[in-house]
Parts: structure tokens; sequence; C-alpha cells
């Protein structure tokens, strides 16, 4: 779990690579052992990135991608938003020199800028959009703390997009996004995950 929590992560730096194709787009993602789903996109981010590609086609707006790991969802999502431009946050400085090193790979870097950050405790900005694959096993006081930053770094009429597994709490966090926001709405659930739109309004 060092990769939710350290700044300078002290395991072996090894360098992965792999490619992955959406649609007619096709990536590339350098990647680590200090960082989450090392080997691959995982099915809670692909489906979160499908869905607000899905609702947003025309989306202009700045998206803060939080705790970004080597940065897919952000990237995926500066790629085919493309009038958005993308804030990729995470405490881990391994995870944030890849997210450069990705973005520019897969030719975003000009809309793509990365904040080391525990939280939101570096980020002053507002957004239109914040999207999390939240660290659940950080415990649910440190991921309800991320819910209750997004709402206070959104802009008015702002969505937050969070995916999570119903074994890992998803009933919980409906019912925080609900009494935080007064709305949360379950924008697509498949295989167990569940993906929540939350509005500031």
């Amino acid at each position: 779990m060092e990769q939710y929590f350290t700044k300078n992560p002290t395991t072996e730096n090894k360098i992965y690579r792999f490619d992955w194709n959406i649609g007619s787009e096709r990536f590339y993602f350098n990647t680590s052992n200090s960082v989450f789903s090392k080997s691959g996109m995982d099915f809670g981010s692909m489906l979160l990135v499908e869905t607000v590609i899905r609702e947003n086609g025309e989306f202009s707006g700045n998206i803060l991608d939080l705790g970004c790991g080597y940065g897919p969802i952000g990237i995926i999502l500066a790629k085919f938003l493309s009038k958005s431009s993308v804030t990729m946050s995470d405490v881990n400085e391994r995870a944030l020199e890849l997210c450069l090193m990705n973005a520019k790979e897969n030719s975003v870097e000009e809309r793509v800028k990365a904040v080391n950050s525990s939280a939101f405790e570096n980020i002053s900005e507002d957004y239109d959009m914040i999207v999390t694959n939240p660290p659940i096993r950080a415990g649910k006081d440190v991921v309800f703390s991320l819910y209750e930053g997004a709402y206070e770094h959104l802009k008015e009429g702002g969505k937050l997009y969070v995916v999570i597994q119903k074994k890992q709490g998803a009933a919980s966090t409906k019912t925080k996004l609900e009494n935080l926001f007064g709305n949360c709405e379950t924008a697509d659930k498949k295989s167990g995950y569940f993906i929540f739109r939350a509005e500031k309004r």
C-alpha cells in the first residue's frame, strides 16, 4: 500500500510499459512497481472513463484526476475531451513523473499538469469536474475526506465522478455523497462496480 501514502517510495523503481486500445485510439503507458494497476487498466477505472466520456462529449472545462497514479484516467479524458484541461494530483512523486511522461507519449502534454498533493493539501484551484478511483485500502475516513475536499473544490454546477465496488462500500459512499451534495446518481454499474455522479448545486 506504499503508493497510497508515500511521497518518495522506497521500492525498486522497475518500469513497465503497456498499450491500451479505446475505440480507435491507442494509448501507451509507462508504469512502475510502486503504482496501482501497473500491468494494465483496472476494470473500475475503465468503466469510469467510459462513463465520463459518454456523458460529457462536449465538455470544455477543467478536470482534476484525484489520486491519478501513472495517469491513465486523466490522460484518456484529455484525449477524448479535447477541449478540456486536466490536473493530475497524487502524493507519489514517482507516479507524477510517470504521468508527465505518459501525457507526452500520448500527445496531450499541453493540456495536462501534475501537482504533488496529499488529498487536497496542495490544490488551490476549483474545477468543473473531479474524477477519482479512491484508495479504498486507505480507510473510510480518508476516502470520505476526499469526497469532502472534492465538494469544496468544485465550481457551482461541477460534477464529481467516483468508481467503487459494491463489496468495498458502494452503499456508504452513495449515502455520503447524497448527504454532502444533496444528490447522487448511479451513472453506470457493471460486474459489481458502481459509477456515482454527484453535482454541486
